[in-house]
């Protein structure tokens, strides 16, 4: 039922909620999982490359957060493949989507807020709307239906 999976993750780190669900899945159905991660910063030379320490530090980040869930899902003898991309998050995974022709995406929900999610909106619920495949969507770890900021 699906043969390629797509995980997104962020260069933070911050949620491997969904990791777990992908590995699952591609066990289950025999997947390959394609790791995505978005790397978006605005200091760019006049090349398009993008300069400056800030965005350094932000593409070393995601390379290493790439590497290691590519890492743990190839213990389970999952084929997998991992790679950063250069775009704001909602296009880097819609792109893929088209790319690496995935059956289903697997994402985390967002980590952001309060405000901030009014705000700027999230990622997840984005794609949810434009996606032309099923996505499965899992909550970060820690937060409650009761928790004042969720």
């Amino acid at each position: 039922m699906y043969d390629v999976l797509l995980l997104p993750v962020a260069p933070d780190g911050e949620s491997t909620a969904a990791i777990p669900h992908a590995r699952s899945l591609a066990e289950r159905y025999d997947a390959t999982v394609h790791v995505v991660c978005a790397v978006d910063t605005l200091e760019r030379t006049e090349e398009g490359r993008r300069s400056g320490s800030f965005a350094e530090r932000v593409e070393k980040r995601a390379r290493k957060r790439v590497e290691s869930v590519v890492e743990a899902l190839e213990v389970s003898d999952i084929e997998v493949t991992g790679g950063i991309v250069h775009d704001g998050a909602v296009d880097a995974i819609e792109n893929a989507i088209d790319a690496t022709d995935a059956d289903l995406v697997v994402l985390s929900t967002s980590a952001k807020t309060g405000l901030r999610r009014v705000l700027l909106g999230s990622v997840t619920e984005r794609i949810v709307r434009i996606s032309p495949v099923p996505v499965v969507t899992v909550p970060i770890e820690g937060r409650t239906v009761d928790d004042p900021d969720a």
